[in-house]
């Protein structure tokens, strides 16, 4: 799918200026500055105490409130060869991500390689770590190093959604098979109607939802601008909101373009979730004897919905979210502690610190990318004709 229908989402809100107008993560900030969050003492500080006081909770109150009396100890006993396997499958996970997005989103850039590819990713999982609000963090820091790079604001936008549709159709399909395997006993492990076939149909509804916008016809835009060109707020609001459904639906339509072509770089999303997914089978084994992989399953895709409270990476959410899953399967409660807070502890910190990296990493190769374009255009107009942009050829 070609530049020309991906930036056909939004045409009219540019037209318009109201791509501008909308305040999310791909809009373009004041002259393109890197996304900053505004962090004061007072601010640093609330934030360590919350983290310092949700890691508290998790590996001395919890446990105490449980009666698992001895979970520290039993996590310093764990299998360390099944640990050190967890924290390979981790990294195999991110390899997956990295995959998927160079697949996706960068699949045709001069400027971003598999190295810029790597920190624009591992800077953007670390944001997502890190910062609250369902990962907009890293989709911002992410979304400001693909503008930086020359990418048209609208096509970034547009890219971003396909990414995001591929990655999270697998989660729903995932949410959808399982759940109703289990609800229906062609897996084992069993589970009430509550943990499995809800879960299910919400997966259903959602995949519904997202097939329906992808049916939304191409000039939706066009034909909200002329709604909006009446006075007053609802003019206003209607203009702003013009650019959302032309924007979403181009995004899930690239992304069924590329499952329909079969890009094999989108199995990086199977590996996104299943190698993650495999780490906490991994500590499952590290601690006991786990439950059945349909139950570590359906209780992973559970718990990541805990990812969607406005906590720093989902400290707390994501936790009690899997505990309570896998309580609800009957699963004995002590392993399930010591396995999800194992897993946590890896899949949480383990990005960190490269990400942090890669963050400064971004920095430095942003500047280059800059100064390239200021040494390009202080340099003197060529004197022949001007070849039309790659997206204008026919």
């Amino acid at each position: 799918m070609g530049h020309r229908e991906e930036l056909a989402a939004g045409t009219g809100a540019a037209a318009t200026g109201g791509w501008h107008a909308i305040h999310h993560p791909f809009a373009r900030p004041p002259e393109d500055e890197m996304p900053r969050v505004l962090l004061t003492r007072r601010r640093a500080i609330a934030f360590a105490l919350f983290v310092l006081s949700a890691l508290a909770f998790l590996y001395f109150v919890l446990p105490k409130l449980a009666g698992v009396t001895t979970t520290l100890h039993r996590l310093e006993r764990g299998n360390t060869w099944w640990i050190i396997i967890g924290g390979m499958l981790e990294l195999l996970a991110y390899g997956g991500y990295g995959v998927l997005f160079k697949t996706v989103v960068v699949r045709d850039s001069r400027l971003i390689g598999w190295r810029e590819n790597y920190q624009i990713t591992m800077a953007g999982l670390a944001a997502t770590r890190l910062f609250a609000a369902a990962g907009a963090g890293g989709i911002a820091l992410t979304a400001w190093a693909l503008r930086r790079s020359g990418m048209e604001p609208r096509l970034v936008a547009c890219r971003m959604v396909a990414f995001l549709g591929v990655l999270y159709a697998i989660y729903a399909g995932s949410l959808l098979l399982d759940g109703v395997g289990l609800g229906i006993g062609l897996f084992p492990g069993g589970g009430s109607f509550a943990i499995t076939i809800v879960p299910a149909i919400v997966a259903a509804v959602l995949l519904a939802v997202a097939g329906a916008v992808a049916l939304v016809p191409s000039d939706v835009e066009r034909q909200l601008h002329r709604s909006a060109s009446r006075p007053g707020r609802l003019g206003r609001w209607l203009a702003r909101a013009g650019a959302v459904p032309g924007l979403v639906a181009s995004g899930l339509r690239t992304a069924i373009g590329l499952i329909r072509s079969r890009e094999p770089g989108l199995l990086g999303a199977v590996a996104w979730w299943g190698f993650d997914m495999s780490v906490l089978w991994a500590m499952f084994h590290a601690f006991g004897q786990p439950p059945p992989f349909t139950v570590i399953w359906m209780g992973y895709f559970v718990g990541m919905l805990g990812n969607l409270l406005p906590l720093p990476g989902g400290v707390g959410g994501v936790e009690g979210g899997m505990i309570g899953a896998f309580a609800a399967f009957g699963v004995d409660f002590n392993l399930t502690v010591l396995a999800v807070l194992s897993y946590r502890g890896i899949s949480f910190w383990l990005p960190t610190l490269p990400g942090a990296l890669a963050y400064f990493q971004l920095r430095r190769t942003v500047a280059r990318w800059r100064e390239s374009e200021r040494s390009g255009r202080s340099s003197p107009a060529p004197t022949g004709p001007r070849e039309a942009p790659a997206a204008l050829q026919t």
